[in-house]
């Protein structure tokens, strides 16, 4: 899957590059004969630029005037080219494996070589050309050995034998080699040793072996020391200086994933006159637990020729700890390709619960989304198109229909509601039909709710849904408390969404962030925009949105109107300049290579970076309490449930890592999402196939099999609910239950049910009653969806104690873009006077629903308030209100950015006013300039 979207990537720059211009270097051709002062050559990779000698971005050195040739040559499947900073001059671009280019250049001045394809320098292909004066060499001074008893130690193994040495395992039976290419190893690599032998531990050839290799202790008479090592960069698979006697490790290094030897060099001076002894570990496997990955043959350890000296030595490849990027040894996964019942009993869920099987193929296929309706049947999509789209009139899914019918976890009454669907990726059942995203489409399928079937044709209510990744199409679609039908979408697939034969004019462009539908008027709107590939949204007791993602961080609070933090591309306001990034303190893996290099390495932390589903559990009273509240999200690469924990901070939150609260100890286990029930047990989706990745190669994903699992605690009891039948009262006092399954229900279908007196005194009455705020909002969002409360009566809510009534008071308010000039009186004193920042944020957000020409007077309040200069989202949300008002009036904006104590405003209304780029926006910048230039203090800018 990311490979794949890499690989997109990269194609597009090529051809970007291709047709720019900018590439201004000669490339050198098989015929190339000329002669170069300095030849260098480079093997081009992510982590760097690599040279024969194993040295990361070396320096390359030449004199004044040389005729300098640097080839690259590319060590996997990616786009690298090699530029000069200075010079301006960049090779072509290659993306084949063993494909190469140059640069042939006249040494002038010393400059910086980097890899231009976006990204790759500041992942770390990087490095320096120096001009220098004299003579280059890389001579450093002699080493010698370490003596016993009057005789060198054999820690170069030029005897040929393991003399000076003791040996446990089967890694160090036979490891000495005389040969390069060695015979253990790949034949292109390039080991360098030194003199007759080296060491390895089993190669590339026998990196299953496992051992350690101990040498006899021996005192340190020089204040340095040097040896030659290379292999896994893997905690496991390393080498120690460890002080005799006392067993303390006071070095140590490991490989850096390459099998040229590199030079490590030791500071000794404190241990002079001190015994220490040299171990040589490898006890790293490189047996992959997922049947997919392949075995890490880099699970091996190379050494060769220990030596003291008596000043530090100089070693033009030294390989130093901090360039290493060490990855844990891989997480074990004790099971894959388990039957359902076997999958379910791997399971560890905490002390109380249980998991149970409730289908399995063949029942049940390949379930890519689900609902629960009304009546706690689960609505089951089955993907059997994913991942391409049929041609019309061939789609395979369908929609099953699943029910447990005497409470005993299985889903034993099935029925099939539609079939010959195509490429559907998202369900929600209310208002009258079933919901669909089906990429190009938004579909509705009216529902005989008697026959369960449907009651007419398929209804297209949107198009212009993109499919250029169809593992990033809308997804995961939820009613949200305000009625609204809300989902998610990704950042490599790009949306022009409107009504079916609707202009560009009327569509709105997207391609990752949170959307939303009305179900009546079947208005569209991006709620808000950014984050990576989320495949799952919840809401909190609040009525707040969360959303889950994979490969960036993780956890995003969801802010109507907000920018987050992006995977790739850019947002589409070009005065965007910074955007909210996530809430949580942490990610779910270890490592500094990146989040894919964290893979099945990452049980410590969670897992590994790929997320799926999203549930804030609410299901009532029989869970423990620790769980009410939390989100809940599958980690796919980690097969594992993690749990995250939100603290209210300022404006919005923090989210920290809880103990996970399962595992299924399954590699092929794939929950996309779960959701409680009405008697607060959780069902869950399994996709089960041993291939985590998306590919929109067919073959590569299982087509046969697919899981329902049920989680419930011991005190859960089984409720056969339907209230579809429930009276309007019923329903309005099922917004009290402590079951969030209840309260949503009811009011989705007393939003369908339409306006009705008595259902709005009643909600009214809790509504102004009610102590518990929670109970307060679920009275309000229902009143909004019943058309139950009119702006007065909204904004006479500004006024409330609650400041979550208060702030969902204001977004309700600028539901419809436009408040009365007396709503907009009460916004401005809010702005100046509230002291809720949560309530702050909600004005921002309404701001922004408004005309810019409205929100001068709320902004210029919520500038000024210092205590929200660190806030995690105001500042920035700010911003975005204030952004449009630099055009209509640039000089006003900057007034108003000048009092501002967010430390964002004042920079970015300069930069605005700066991109309109007339001749009046030059004079205004140039007063304000010069006036600035004349006040003593910028603290807040």
């Amino acid at each position: 899957m990311y490979q794949i979207r890499f690989l997109i990537l990269h194609f597009v720059i090529l051809s970007i590059a291709a047709t720019s211009g900018m590439a201004q270097s000669k490339t050198a051709s098989a015929k190339d004969t000329a002669k170069y002062d300095r030849d260098y050559a480079l093997e081009a990779t992510m982590l760097g630029f690599f040279g024969k000698d194993g040295a990361r971005n070396p320096t390359l050195k030449a004199n004044q005037g040389d005729r300098v040739r640097i080839t690259i040559t590319n060590g996997e499947l990616m786009t690298h080219d090699i530029a000069l900073e200075k010079l301006g001059i960049k090779s072509k671009v290659i993306l084949e494996k063993g494909s190469s280019t140059s640069l042939i250049f006249k040494a002038r001045q010393t400059d910086t070589y980097f890899c231009s394809v976006p990204g790759h320098r500041a992942a770390g292909m990087v490095g320096t050309f120096e001009v220098v004066e004299g003579v280059i060499s890389d001579a450093t001074v002699a080493g010698q050995l370490p003596m016993k008893d009057g005789q060198p130690l054999n820690l170069n193994f030029e005897t040929g034998t393991l003399k000076d040495w003791t040996a446990t395992g089967d890694a160090f039976a036979n490891p000495l080699f005389n040969s390069d290419p060695s015979p253990v190893h790949e034949k292109e690599m390039n080991i360098g040793f030194e003199g007759k032998y080296f060491l390895s531990s089993g190669g590339t050839t026998n990196y299953k072996l496992t051992g350690t290799l101990t040498s006899a202790p021996f005192k340190v008479t020089q204040p340095f020391a040097a040896f030659r090592v290379s292999g896994g960069a893997l905690q496991d698979t390393r080498v120690e200086l460890v002080l005799a006697g006392t067993g303390n490790v006071i070095y140590h290094i490991t490989g850096q994933g390459r099998a040229t030897l590199q030079p490590a060099v030791v500071d000794l001076q404190a241990y002079l006159n001190k015994d220490i002894f040299i171990r040589i570990i490898d006890n790293e496997t490189g047996i992959s637990q997922i049947p997919y990955i392949a075995n890490d043959k880099w699970a091996h350890i190379n050494f060769d020729e220990f030596l003291f000296y008596p000043s530090r030595p100089d070693f033009s490849n030294e390989l130093k700890q901090k360039d290493i990027i060490i990855l844990p040894p891989l997480d074990p996964v004790l099971n894959a390709g388990l039957s359902g019942e076997k999958a379910a009993k791997a399971m560890t869920p905490p002390k109380g619960f249980k998991v149970t099987l409730a289908a399995s193929e063949p029942d049940v296929v390949r379930p890519i989304s689900f609902t629960i309706d009304s009546k706690g049947r689960l609505w089951v999509v089955e993907g059997h198109t994913y991942p391409v789209r049929a041609p019309e009139g061939q789609g395979r899914d369908r929609i099953l229909i699943l029910e447990d019918t005497d409470g005993d976890g299985t889903l034993d009454k099935k029925k099939v509601f539609a079939e010959n669907l195509n490429l559907i990726s998202g369900i929600e059942v209310g208002m009258g039909g079933v919901w669909l995203g089906s990429a190009p489409y938004l579909l509705f399928i009216p529902i005989d709710a008697k026959n369960d079937k449907p009651a007419g044709p398929v209804q297209t209510l949107l198009d212009g849904w993109g499919l250029e990744d169809t593992h990033e199409v809308l997804n995961n679609l939820r009613w949200g408390p305000d009625g609204w039908l809300y989902g998610t979408h990704g950042v490599f697939t790009h949306s022009n969404v409107g009504k079916p034969g609707a202009p560009d004019s009327e569509r709105t462009k997207l391609n990752a962030g949170v959307w939303r539908l009305h179900p009546v008027t079947h208005k569209f709107e991006l709620f808000a925009e950014g984050s990576s590939n989320p495949w799952g949204i919840d809401f909190n007791d609040y009525g707040h949105p969360f959303i889950t993602v994979c490969v960036i961080p993780h956890m995003y609070h969801i802010i109507q109107g907000a920018r987050y933090q992006r995977q790739a591309g850019k947002h589409f306001n070009p005065y965007t300049y910074d955007d909210i990034k996530t809430i949580g303190d942490h990610v779910h893996w270890v490592g500094e290579r990146g989040p894919h290099a964290g893979n099945f390495r990452s049980a410590s932390a969670g897992g590994g970076h790929a997320h799926a589903g999203a549930m804030i559990y609410l299901g009532g009273d029989s869970w423990p309490k620790e769980y009410r509240n939390e989100i809940f999200m599958n980690n796919i690469n980690g097969a594992r449930l993690n749990i995250d924990h939100f603290e209210r901070n300022g404006s919005g939150y923090v989210a920290s890592h809880k103990p996970d609260f399962m595992a299924m100890n399954d590699s092929w286990s794939q929950w996309l999402n779960f959701k409680y029930d009405p008697s607060g047990s959780v069902w869950a989706i399994d996709w089960y196939d041993k291939n985590q990745c998306h590919s929109p190669n067919p073959d590569v994903h299982d087509k046969t099999m697919g899981r329902i699992f049920k989680i419930s605690h011991e005190n859960d009891k089984w409720v056969q609910a339907d209230l579809s039948k429930a009276s309007d009262m019923e329903l309005v006092n099922y917004q009290l239950h402590r079951n969030e399954w209840y309260v949503r229900q009811a009011r989705t279908i007393l939003q369908e049910r339409g306006p009705n007196k008595k259902v709005h005194k009643a909600l009214k009455e809790i509504l102004a009653k009610n102590p518990d705020e929670t109970r307060k909002l679920r009275a309000l969002w229902t009143l909004h969806v019943t058309k139950g409360l009119t702006e007065k009566e909204l904004t006479d809510l500004l006024a409330s104690d609650g400041e979550y009534v208060r702030s969902w008071a204001i977004q309700l308010l600028t539901e419809g873009k436009t408040v009365s000039p007396e709503t907009l009186k009460r916004f401005v004193e809010l702005a100046k006077t509230d002291n809720s920042s949560l309530v702050r944020l909600y004005l921002t957000s309404g701001m922004l629903r408004l005309d810019p020409s409205q929100r001068w007077d709320v902004l210029d309040a919520l500038v000024q308030k210092v205590e929200d200069k660190d806030d995690h989202n105001l500042p920035l949300m700010v911003w975005y209100a204030a952004e449009p008002l630099a055009a209509i009036d640039m000089k006003r904006a900057l007034q108003m950015a000048e009092k501002s104590k967010l430390p964002k405003i004042l920079p970015y209304t300069i930069q605005r006013v700066e991109a309109i780029g007339t001749e009046e926006s030059k004079k205004v910048l140039k007063d304000i300039n010069e006036k600035l230039g004349k006040i003593d203090s910028h603290e807040h800018h």
